[in-house]
């Protein structure tokens, strides 16, 4: 005397709706029926399933079970591809661990790779945050790389703070003056991380035109426009106190 569906289901500590799936998908030969109509199982039945939900829990899918067969020999070769499979797994699941502990202690914007994560600590303005996030997809990694170490290790210049405080509507004067007291500490930067090519750099992942315009749209709407003209009249005066400096990625101040 075998079991029913039903008891079947409760000794392997499944469902009536996976058993009937189980047959549905070939994964289990229907057995033999009783006078009355009634399946009825027996112990090759409960081995089987118990088989399947081993391995499905284990994390193999049910297409992979259907390719072992029904051999009950342990699928060595599965096994261990799955085996790699969870480590990798793990692997990433640890990194994402350790990159949520740096957004969740730092504030850091999620949008930020793992690696600038430590940018999250500098002193800046919103604005620029989110011109290192779209920077960070457009720069090569040398340049991105001096631009992240320019960042965390150069310390505030009062003029770029009085940049970032700057009104849509700060007169003709007060642009050019800050431009011009912007010069010797926006060239210093430069100077000290030479790397820091940005948009020129020819390693760019998008390409240079693409970065361009990419880093281009951002600007305008990160800044208002006297930061804008500001920028423009930073690369002016730069060239004429520093004659013969080369151009750098915007904001790199």
């Amino acid at each position: 005397m075998g079991w029913s569906t039903r008891q079947l289901a409760e000794l392997s500590g499944t469902t009536l709706r996976a058993v009937r799936h189980y047959h549905e998908v070939g994964l289990l030969e229907e057995p033999a029926r009783r006078a009355n109509g009634y399946k009825q199982y027996g112990v090759a039945h409960l081995v089987r399933v118990l088989r399947i939900k081993r391995l499905t829990d284990l994390g193999f899918s049910l297409a992979q079970i259907a390719e072992m067969g029904d051999t009950e020999e342990h699928p060595e070769q599965a096994l261990r591809a799955l085996d790699a499979e969870l480590a990798a797994t793990i692997e990433r699941l640890q990194r994402a661990r350790l990159e949520l502990a740096t957004i969740l202690q730092r504030h850091a914007p999620a949008a930020l790779p793992p690696e600038l994560g430590p940018l999250a600590d500098a002193d800046m303005s919103d604005a620029d945050r989110s011109l290192v996030v779209v920077l960070s997809r457009v720069l090569g990694a040398e340049s991105l790389q001096a631009y992240a170490d320019m960042i965390r290790e150069t310390p505030t210049d009062p003029t770029f703070t009085e940049f970032d405080d700057l009104p849509a509507d700060a007169d003709e004067a007060t642009r050019q003056d800050l431009a011009e007291r912007m010069a010797p500490p926006a060239h210093a930067v430069r100077t000290a991380y030479p790397a820091m090519r940005g948009v020129g750099d020819a390693t760019l992942p998008l390409g240079r035109r693409r970065a361009q315009e990419t880093v281009g749209v951002a600007l305008r709407e990160l800044y208002n426009e006297a930061q804008l003209d500001v920028m423009v009249r930073l690369e002016a005066a730069i060239a004429e106190q520093f004659p013969g400096s080369e151009g750098t990625p915007p904001q790199a101040r």
